[in-house]
């Protein structure tokens, strides 16, 4: 058998191989991104998420970024990480889960309809809602968290208890879950919200395989997880 064939025989075992796990991939984790977002409150879920997929027991999720701007293919961070955008809001990306970040200056993205329009169309189709830090008010200026307990940024949570009435708003605690929305501080508590949502997609055991695999367990004891787990 000649070089050049043995080649491309090599070549399209490698291109089949590569494009298997996104194959697999039937059902997708957004997380929103867009100009001036707190990189941690992405690359928590995005890390969290994103090894989670490389088990064979999540190998059918995807993690995307979505964008606002409908012809931003690429965003940077508060601290000025340049992230690729997988989608944007107006590919009406059909996901299981979203994310919602924040930014120190969000009112162009409570004012933007469109987003608007796309949390609350994604409210309706997946399974389950998150918030890292003032991604809350979010969800909350698009009516989605009345009638659920919350919590926002630490220090911000009398504030959106002011400003959205309906909310149950919970001060000192990391993560809250209620129902099907989970809601962090943001920051490095954006990594416990992630794996206390992992562990409601699959199991905590699982869950607290991931949190060995990128060794969280080197600063937090995995009970820093679990106390945040809903009441069965």
């Amino acid at each position: 058998m000649s070089k050049k064939i043995i080649g491309k025989i090599t070549l399209l075992i490698t291109v089949a191989l590569y494009s298997l796990p996104s194959l697999a991939a039937d059902k997708q984790i957004g997380i929103l991104v867009y100009d001036k977002v707190l990189s941690s409150d992405v690359t928590a879920p995005a890390e969290v998420f994103g090894v989670a997929t490389r088990k064979s027991w999540f190998s059918n999720y995807q993690v995307l970024l979505i964008g606002v701007e409908e012809d931003a293919a690429v965003v940077t961070t508060e601290e000025g990480i340049r992230l690729t955008v997988d989608k944007t809001i107006y590919d009406n990306p059909k996901l299981d889960a979203l994310i919602v970040t924040s930014s120190y200056v969000m009112d162009t993205l409570f004012e933007n309809e469109d987003l608007t329009k796309f949390l609350k169309n994604q409210a309706e189709t997946v399974s389950w809602l998150a918030s890292n830090c003032s991604g809350a008010f979010l969800y909350a200026h698009a009516g989605l968290l009345d009638g659920y307990t919350a919590t926002t940024w630490a220090g911000g949570e009398k504030q959106l208890q002011r400003e959205f009435p309906e909310i149950n708003v919970i001060e000192d605690r990391n993560v809250v879950v209620d129902r099907n929305r989970i809601s962090s501080n943001g920051g490095i508590p954006s990594y416990q919200g992630a794996l206390v949502l992992l562990a409601q997609m699959s199991s905590e055991g699982k869950a607290k395989e991931v949190f060995e695999t990128i060794q969280l367990n080197r600063l937090i004891p995995w009970s820093e997880v679990t106390r945040y787990f809903p009441e069965k």
